[in-house]
């Protein structure tokens, strides 16, 4: 087993022996080491955000001082959900090992399936745009900010 990946799986064993929550374990690595590792930690935070990769990304950034991890690599020992999916494409991670698809993650009861195949109806029912002038006001200010400080 990659050595990596044997560092997300024993992060899994760790949250999974401690009930803290599903099989999940994940490490960022950077230039060869190790930069940030997390398991699911569901159930004992009693939060649904705090996913495997989640908690590796929040653990990198930490200890690096910076929200980008450019030019580093997730291993993973799941495929990433959708929210992690966006989680790691946020922090730049440039590549993503996993062990286990979704079907095998569906097979032990968890329904990432559901949120890959949301249709634009389903989407749509749950969805809706309102005060949209208000809130541009917000990115008005922001971009506004955002252009004299040059981020």
């Amino acid at each position: 087993m990659n050595i990596y990946m044997k560092t997300a799986a024993e992060e899994a064993y760790e949250g999974i022996r401690n009930g803290h929550g599903g099989p999940f374990g994940a490490v960022i690595v950077k230039d060869g080491e190790i930069i940030g590792k997390g398991h699911n930690t569901v159930i004992r935070d009693n939060d649904p955000t705090c996913h495997g990769e989640i908690n590796a990304i929040k653990n990198a950034c930490k200890n690096m001082g910076s929200h980008d991890l450019s030019g580093a690599q997730i291993y993973t020992t799941a495929e990433p959900c959708p929210m992690c999916m966006g989680a790691i494409l946020w922090a730049n991670i440039g590549r993503i090992f996993y062990g286990c698809n979704i079907s095998d993650t569906e097979d032990i009861g968890f329904r990432d399936k559901k949120f890959y195949g949301m249709t634009g109806q389903e989407k749509s029912q749950l969805m809706t745009e309102t005060d949209r002038e208000e809130c541009l006001k917000l990115y008005e200010e922001y971009k506004s900010i955002s252009d004299k400080k040059g981020y």
